[in-house]
């Protein structure tokens, strides 16, 4: 999970709504110049104390943590021995070589960095994350909008540790959140046994080729219905009469259902160019991909039957080649026109019902 902080040095008139807001969507941090603004935030939220451009209050309470400036406040480690009660952070404007150097330095050695890149650029981001490697601080970069947030929270796939932001109204603090979850959680998959597969006659079929290079045991989750669905895996592994490109997954029918990001589900057939779709491994692990474009044709279509061992049924179509596969415990690669009565496939088990592609909780029955 990300850290996000919100920043209400500036905020005006919904301050008061901004803050409730923040609060009940459970941010990491709240940020203040004024030790009073951080008087009435429960426990649940770390109250930052910041006094960019003035002087250090002679009163640090309620603040947890306060981010200073060294020229104008002294270092970190100094303010420390002498407010043991309180953590101390650096902030670090970087405008050029020597102020990256003192980024990196920071990054290195103390507990918590905030960093503000003047430049549009990430390359001074991604030589300060490969600077701290390994360190045991934590991060955070100031950024301008939740847009910004998504690709901090992604360069060198690490990202940083959290962002800084300064909302212009309420409902930011609900997008922020939302970007920094969308990282995707971990999924639990179960082993499905293959009950049968028949051919369905002709359809059309999707292939998603996304802007990013699927690992060995990675692929989507697809499915007839939104209560299961199957690992289908990635072209990464050799062909006899093709290529391989690792970006595409040959999913299946056009009607089916995939996985993208903050638990909704999409149609294959509405994925776009541009858009989000979960990659998952044979362990569960997950991250969101982004989509280069889907390639929709008319093929010969294979019915893949399933049952978990809970009992719930599930059902893929898609593509009726050899060449089309999807996996199985382990990562063990099993090409769909091979499966046979007991063979063992990966999927997952959605538990909510969809309505528009979110999780809702009502009656519906698929078939």
């Amino acid at each position: 999970m990300k850290l996000c902080w919100l920043d209400i040095r500036n905020v005006n008139g919904a301050k008061e709504a901004i803050v409730e807001e923040a609060v009940h969507q459970r941010v990491d941090a709240v940020v203040a110049a004024d030790p009073a603004d951080l008087e009435t935030l429960p426990p649940t939220v770390k109250k930052v104390l910041f006094p960019q451009g003035g002087p250090l209050p002679e009163k640090l309470e309620p603040a947890d943590l306060v981010i200073v400036e060294p020229a104008r406040h002294g270092e970190p480690a100094e303010l420390a021995a002498r407010y043991p009660e309180v953590e101390f952070g650096r902030f670090v404007e970087i405008v050029d070589a020597d102020s990256l150097e003192d980024a990196c330095r920071s990054a290195r050695h103390d507990r918590w960095s905030l960093l503000y890149f003047r430049d549009p650029t990430k390359i001074p981001l991604e030589i300060v994350l490969a600077a701290a490697a390994g360190a045991e601080g934590s991060i955070i970069t100031q950024v301008a909008d939740v847009e910004e947030a998504e690709i901090v929270f992604g360069v060198l796939e690490h990202g940083s540790d959290g962002v800084m932001l300064a909302p212009r109204a309420v409902g930011e603090a609900t997008e922020l959140r939302t970007a920094a979850v969308s990282t995707a959680a971990d999924l639990s998959l179960v082993e499905l046994e293959v009950t049968g597969i028949r051919r369905v006659g002709m359809g059309e079929r999707a292939c998603v080729d996304t802007c990013t290079n699927f690992r060995l045991d990675e692929g989507i989750l697809v499915g007839s219905h939104s209560t299961g669905m199957i690992l289908c895996c990635s072209e990464t592994h050799p062909l006899p009469y093709m290529p391989t490109r690792p970006f595409r997954v040959n999913a299946g029918a056009l009607h089916s259902y995939t996985l993208s990001a903050g638990g909704r589900t999409n149609y294959l057939s509405e994925l776009v160019s541009g858009g989000r779709v979960l990659a998952v491994d044979s362990q569960g692990k997950s991250r969101v991909v982004t989509v280069g474009r889907v390639k929709i044709e008319t093929r010969p279509l294979l019915a893949i039957d399933a049952v978990s061992p809970s009992g719930t049924r599930v059902n893929l179509i898609v593509q009726d080649d050899w060449h089309v596969r999807v996996l199985g415990p382990g990562g063990t690669v099993l090409n769909v026109t091979e499966l046979t009565a007991g063979t063992k496939v990966l999927g997952y088990l959605p538990v909510e019902k969809r309505h528009v592609g979110y999780p809702i909780d009502e009656f519906c029955i698929e078939k």
